[in-house]
């Protein structure tokens, strides 16, 4: 395991951090891109990983399995 120090600054009116290049290519994330900070039992995990729009995702998939008629008609 790898540990990062980040230094937190002020920015504004709202605090920052600044990330180090290596672990922007890690994340897959650069200027403009959302990350995204999940309370686990483990502690905090920082992410590109948005578990929203996985379930949201999910949810498709079964839709889209059990609806495939319909869509394909809308489709057209």
């Amino acid at each position: 395991m790898i540990t990062t120090e980040l230094t937190i600054r002020k920015v504004g009116n709202s605090m920052g951090a600044t990330f180090p290049k290596e672990l922007l290519n890690k994340l897959r994330v650069s200027e403009g891109d959302k990350i995204y900070v999940t309370e686990t039992p483990e502690g905090v995990l920082i992410s590109a990983y948005d578990p929203a729009f996985a379930e949201a995702m999910e949810a498709y998939a079964e839709g889209s399995s059990k609806y495939r008629n319909t869509l394909h008609q809308l489709a057209q």
